[in-house]
């Protein structure tokens, strides 16, 4: 008859506790990148604290919880969407803003700064794949700042642009759908 230790009785209890923990973190591995990572860090927002009225369409562009919240005008569709954000705070416009141009297939042209950052970047990239901005794009008043898809899913819930908001592309173009040019956008 063997003796049970305390030893083989603790690591025998880590074992079983753990399972489904690891299990879990398999499961992520698999489904990733369409579930996403970040979603338990989403704080709900309530319109009203970000914008004084909700007559049109309204989004909020979280860069803290790396998260977007669109809301229909009449208020009762609310919805949430996992983003990459920019790099750094020097990459970060905050204020307010509204979607001023919507393109599906967008080309690509990067900024002087951007070049200047990353020399290797190309001058211009015609739509299709590669190209950083994914499938849809909405412009922003501010010049050089959008929300779009990205082709690169490894970006979503990090930091990782350089100054735009970036989506899932089946999310951008779910969002591009119903978000029409002159809806409100707040970044903060």
């Amino acid at each position: 008859m063997t003796q049970t230790t305390r030893r083989t009785f603790l690591t025998a209890a880590l074992a079983t506790l753990s399972t489904p923990t690891l299990l879990r973190a398999q499961d992520q591995q698999v489904l990733s990148p369409l579930v996403p990572r970040n979603v338990s860090g989403f704080v709900a927002q309530d319109w009203q604290d970000h914008f004084q009225s909700l007559d049109r369409v309204s989004i909020l562009c979280d860069t803290g919880s790396r998260s977007l919240h669109y809301w229909n005008p009449v208020g009762n569709d609310y919805r949430i969407y996992p983003t990459s954000v920019p790099q750094t705070d020097e990459l970060t416009k905050r204020g307010y803003t509204e979607i001023v141009r919507k393109k599906v297939g967008p080309t690509w042209t990067p900024t002087a700064n951007m070049r200047k950052r990353d020399p290797s970047l190309p001058a211009f990239m015609p739509a299709g794949e590669g190209n950083p901005l994914g499938t849809h794009a909405m412009y922003l008043s501010w010049p050089a700042y959008l929300i779009h898809g990205t082709q690169d899913t490894r970006k979503i819930g990090r930091q990782s642009s350089s100054g735009c908001i970036g989506l899932f592309n089946y999310m951008i173009e779910e969002l591009f759908a119903i978000t029409p040019v002159g809806a409100q956008v707040r970044v903060i």
